[in-house]
C-alpha cells in the first residue's frame, strides 16, 4: 500500500500535514493488521486516535490506545504486535517493533526505518518514524463497548468504547493526571460543545478514580462538571498550549484551550 501513501501525501500542502497524514495512514494500517489478527475480540479502541477515526476529532494523535475488554481477558499483546510486524514487512516496510508488557500497561513502539527519507519528509536516511501502541491491561470495570465500521483510508471494523465510556475515560484523565496535558483539555472542549454527546458513564468513571487513588467526592450525574471545573483551577495553561499546539489541524484552535472557553461549557445545563 506504499503507492497509496505517496498519493495521499501528494495532496497535502505542507510538511506538517504530510507528516501527520503519513502517521495517520500507518495507524490505520496497524489497526487493520490488528483486526486481521483477531485482536478486537478483546481489545477496545479508546483515546484521542479513536475519537479521530470514529468521530472526526480535528486534532492529530501519536498513540493508538486500547483497553482490555472485558477486563480480565487475555491481551496476547506481543502475539498481536508480531502479526502487525509480519503484515507491514510483507508490504516492504522496514519495520521494527519493540514491546514492553508491565503489570497494568502494555506498550509498543512501531519504528519505520527510512520511511521519512523515502517520502521526502527528511534528508536523513537513518531518521525513524514511529507509531506508539498502548494498552490498559487492567482497566476499570463498567465500560461499555460497541463495534463500528469506518472508512479511514481502508475499511476498518473497530471494537471501541461507546460514547459515554469514551467521555468517562477523558474525565478520569483530566481529574487524575499529575501533569498538564493540553490535548485532554482540547478534547474536553470538543466533547462538551456537542449537545448530542451523552452523559459520561458514571460507574466507569468512579471505578477508574478509585483505581488511581482519588481522594475527592464521588462523581455523580449532578456534580461531575463541578469536579472538573475545580480541577481547571490548578491547570498550567501555558504548558497546556505547548502540549496541544503541534497536534491541531487549525493552529487557531489553540484558543479553545482556556478557562474562558471551558468553564461556560461545564456550567451548561440541560433545557
Amino acid at each position: 500500500m506504499k503507492p497509496l501513501l505517496l498519493e495521499l501525501l501528494a495532496r497535502e500542502s505542507n510538511d506538517f500535514r504530510r507528516r501527520n497524514r503519513a502517521r495517520e495512514y500507518l495507524q490505520a494500517r496497524i489497526l487493520l493488521a490488528l483486526q486481521d489478527s483477531g485482536a478486537f475480540a478483546n481489545w477496545a479502541f479508546v483515546g484521542g486516535t479513536a475519537l479521530r477515526f470514529l468521530y472526526s476529532l480535528p486534532r492529530y494523535s501519536e498513540v493508538l490506545d486500547f483497553s482490555l475488554a472485558p477486563p480480565g481477558g487475555e491481551a496476547r499483546f506481543e502475539k498481536h504486535m508480531d502479526s502487525v510486524r509480519v503484515d507491514l514487512m510483507a508490504e516492504a516496510y522496514d519495520v521494527e517493533i519493540r514491546t514492553r508488557v508491565g503489570n497494568a500497561v502494555a506498550a509498543a513502539q512501531v519504528k519505520f526505518r527510512g520511511l521519512l527519507y523515502d517520502l521526502k519528509l527528511s534528508p536523513h536516511p537513518s531518521e525513524v518514524f514511529m507509531v506508539k501502541v498502548e494498552m490498559d491491561t487492567r482497566p476499570p470495570e463498567g465500560a461499555r463497548t460497541e463495534t463500528r465500521l469506518v472508512r479511514r483510508f481502508i475499511m476498518l471494523n473497530l471494537h471501541h468504547y461507546d460514547r459515554p465510556s469514551l467521555l468517562a475515560g477523558k474525565l478520569h484523565a483530566i481529574l487524575s493526571r499529575k501533569f498538564t496535558k493540553g490535548r485532554d483539555l482540547y478534547d474536553l472542549a470538543w466533547y462538551l460543545s456537542d449537545p448530542d454527546w451523552p452523559e459520561p458513564n458514571i460507574t466507569q468513571l468512579n471505578n477508574a478514580l478509585r483505581q488511581t487513588g482519588w481522594k475527592g467526592s464521588e462523581a455523580t450525574r449532578e456534580n461531575w462538571r463541578q469536579l472538573v471545573a475545580e480541577k481547571l483551577q490548578s491547570i498550567d495553561w501555558k504548558q497546556a498550549l505547548l502540549d496541544v499546539s503541534p497536534f491541531l489541524e487549525r493552529k487557531q484552535d489553540a484558543a479553545l484551550v482556556s478557562q474562558s472557553v471551558l468553564l461556560p461549557l461545564l456550567k451548561k445545563t440541560e433545557i
